[in-house]
């Protein structure tokens, strides 16, 4: 049980709003949120019996307040109407004990079908206090800012009248009234100097926090996200300062929403989205606050909007954290604050504070609001007092031209400029750990979303359909399968990476993972790319996860080792079998992907052209029914196959068919001999750049001589 210290009481300011779970026999009923309750009532109200409401007169000179459910699922509706159903019928009252209190739960005057109850509590040496429970805006289950729920299927009736009294004592009954009320929980508070520590999460690599903002997108069901960074006049500095926005078309979030993303982490979800990345409950928090120190969130459903405030300058030089959040609901055709979770006066103190210490005016938040449009949906993230590396801010953009070509693109990048450690690693040329635009291409196994970085759209990039000579190996790990797609790729080669890319629930969490022999060797492997997803294999069956709550590695465990050992040995294979007899040039046409791919801008699925289609002749909005592919959206789409190896030479021209060739002849012109193979590029024998002929091994040494 935790208090969210929020102004969201309609009995007036100084109120906090607390969640308890209500259950009998061991099931839940429903959670509720009361406001007010003392710190010492348990978490946890279980109903130990009901009585008649005559049995209990004193209840009546009492005010009753409003208790209203959340129910997570019809199970939990139709619970929570059999309990007040059976107690406005029988005229009873539900009756939670604790070693401090009494709580009485009684049914609404109203109809019960509405789901209306009142709740009243009294200190078991103090006078009755009313408290109101409303669980519509309750964070969902496993939240830390508390909980509630319960089951009344068994519910049991015990007709004897419970005798409030004190509780029996020998002895001195004042000294151990004394003692029971000295007794106090220990809760925690969340000083503000923890927002930079959450930051700290993703203190290596700065791209890491904006992809928890892009998951939160994914997680929404958004189709189209805008990321860029705009220049914006601040009252506080007296000048423009960049700011960071992030601008999605999801399903948005509603007060109860709001209130789970500015927790400190949740519990795992009952049921396990195998599509759903969010695990932890901390993505928005570290990823914000790594960005900058300063966060505002708009986000609207089709019946709610809400403001939240996660400011480093407003707590700071407080004990505690302080969190303002603005919620609205919509009456008719406008939206107007939500009386049932805060008051009108505590509606514009709130926003009051978000203005003075933010770039956000009445004015300014009405034109981000217009965004929404009249029934939109979505979530809009605006984070300023960016992070800095040394006098300048770590982002370096770039906001381009409009209507201008690809090269006069803005972007996003990383001032550094340095590629990530990852063993073996040897080239500079990795775009992905510096570029935004790189980094959102690949981020997806199945791209699906309209991501557009200062104005420009990605142009997604799924590495399983962009391979040469792919081969697909299927295995099992742990007795749980896996599939590794292995293939050449032109743009690596040239840029001299290789590795496996390993994702997790569709979502990239390792790249240019080097494996096998590529480890000993830096420039072994050059410009084999590998892609698999080990959702199977990191997810156990009991909701834990092997993947860092950063989602940038995968912690240290048997599964990790073994698929480690298992991509070394399926990439080994790979370079065995077809890398070193197969010859490359810069921009060789002959290397291009076995197949391209085009993606429709309506149902965003991937369509396979033919083989003989150029592929730069495509508009740059294109469409299921156009040209080549002359078909509709309803149609499926294509799977990825494995690619024709036409070449079978063994590596390094052993073991040829002619016993007369000598070793030291090139694998191109034993592979063009003994498969009776004629090259006849215009490129000279100078301009070809062959991939290394030599690779350590621990098992098979070997030696090449030189030529």
């Amino acid at each position: 049980m935790g208090s969210c210290f929020l102004e969201n009481n309609p009995l007036g300011e100084g109120c906090s709003q607390t969640l308890v779970k209500l259950t009998k026999d061991s099931k839940i009923i429903s959670r509720v949120a009361c406001v007010n309750l003392p710190s010492h009532m348990p978490a946890v109200w279980d109903i130990s019996t009901t009585v008649r409401e005559d049995r209990l007169a004193f209840l009546s000179a009492l005010p009753g307040l409003s208790l209203i459910p959340a129910y997570e699922d019809l199970h939990q509706k139709r619970e929570w109407g059999i309990f007040l159903d059976f107690l406005q019928t029988n005229k009873r009252v539900a009756i939670s004990k604790s070693a401090l209190y009494e709580v009485y739960i009684l049914p609404s005057l109203e109809d019960s079908r509405i789901g209306l109850a009142t709740v009243l509590y009294r200190g078991i040496s103090s006078s009755m206090c009313p408290v109101v429970a409303d669980s519509e805006h309750l964070s969902p289950p496993g939240s830390h800012a508390g909980e509630a729920a319960a089951s009344f299927s068994n519910l049991t009736q015990d007709k004897i009248y419970p005798e409030p009294q004190c509780a029996e004592v020998n002895g001195d009954c004042s000294s151990d009234l004394a003692a029971m009320r000295s007794f106090q929980r220990n809760y925690v508070t969340a000083h503000p100097s923890y927002l930079k520590t959450l930051g700290q999460a993703h203190s290596s690599w700065i791209f890491g926090a904006i992809a928890e903002l892009v998951d939160n997108a994914r997680d929404a069901k958004a189709t189209k996200l805008e990321i860029a960074i705009n220049m914006v006049y601040s009252k506080m500095a007296s000048k423009d300062i960049p700011m960071l926005s992030v601008i999605d078309d999801g399903y948005g979030m509603s007060h109860a929403d709001i209130l789970r993303m500015i927790s400190f982490g949740h519990g795992q979800p009952e049921t396990d989205d195998p599509n759903h990345i969010g695990r932890y409950g901390i993505g928005f928090k570290t990823g914000a606050m790594r960005l900058g120190k300063d966060a505002l969130v708009l986000t609207q459903t089709t019946n709610t909007r809400s403001i939240a405030f996660l400011s480093q300058s407003l707590n700071e030089g407080k004990d505690n954290l302080e969190i303002p959040i603005v919620s609205y609901r919509r009456f008719g055709q406008n939206m107007e604050v939500d009386t049932k979770v805060q008051n009108e006066d505590a509606a514009k103190f709130y926003l009051k504070i978000i203005k003075k210490y933010s770039p956000f005016d009445k004015y300014l938040i009405g034109e981000k609001i217009g965004i929404f449009g009249a029934n939109g949906t979505g979530t809009q993230i605006y984070i300023w007092n960016l992070d800095e590396w040394g006098p300048a801010y770590c982002l370096q953009w770039e906001a381009g031209i409009a209507g201008g070509s690809s090269f006069h693109q803005g972007g996003i990048f990383i001032r550094s400029r340095r590629i990530r450690s990852r063993p073996g690693q040897i080239s500079c040329a990795v775009p992905l750990d510096y570029c935004l635009k790189s980094y959102l291409e690949v981020i997806f196994l199945d791209p699906r979303m309209k991501i557009y970085v200062q104005g420009a759209l990605i142009k997604s990039r799924p590495l399983a359909k962009s391979l040469n000579k792919t081969i697909v190996e299927n295995g099992t790990i742990l007795e749980k399968p896996v599939q590794l797609t292995l293939g050449r790729s032109q743009l690596e080669w040239e840029q001299a990476n290789c590795g496996i890319f390993l994702y997790w629930r569709g979502r990239l969490i390792e790249a240019y993972k080097r494996v096998g022999s590529m480890i000993h060797n830096g420039d072994c492997g050059r410009g084999i790319i590998g892609v698999i997803d080990v959702t199977k294999l990191m997810d156990v069956d009991n909701g834990h996860v092997w993947v860092h709550n950063n989602k940038q590695g995968f912690q240290d465990c048997e599964a990790y080792a073994v698929l480690e050992q298992w991509l070394g040995v399926k990439a080994d294979e790979y370079l065995d079998k077809y890398v070193d007899k197969i010859q490359l040039r810069k921009g060789n046409a002959q290397h291009k992907p076995d197949h391209e791919w085009v993606q429709c801008d309506k149902c965003r699925k991937w369509r396979m052209l033919s083989t003989d289609f150029d592929s730069k002749t495509l508009p740059s909005q294109w469409f299921c029914y156009m040209k080549p592919f002359n078909g509709s959206c309803e149609v499926p789409e294509e799977l990825v196959e494995s690619g024709t190896i036409t070449i079978s030479t063994k590596r390094h021209g052993y073991d040829t068919k002619d016993p007369t060739e000598s070793r030291n002849s090139f694998p191109e012109q034993l592979a063009t001999k003994s498969e009776g193979i004629n090259d006849n590029a215009c490129e000279s024998e100078e301009e070809d750049v062959r991939l290394p002929v030599k690779r350590w091994r621990c098992s098979r040494p070997r030696t090449c001589k030189k030529n």
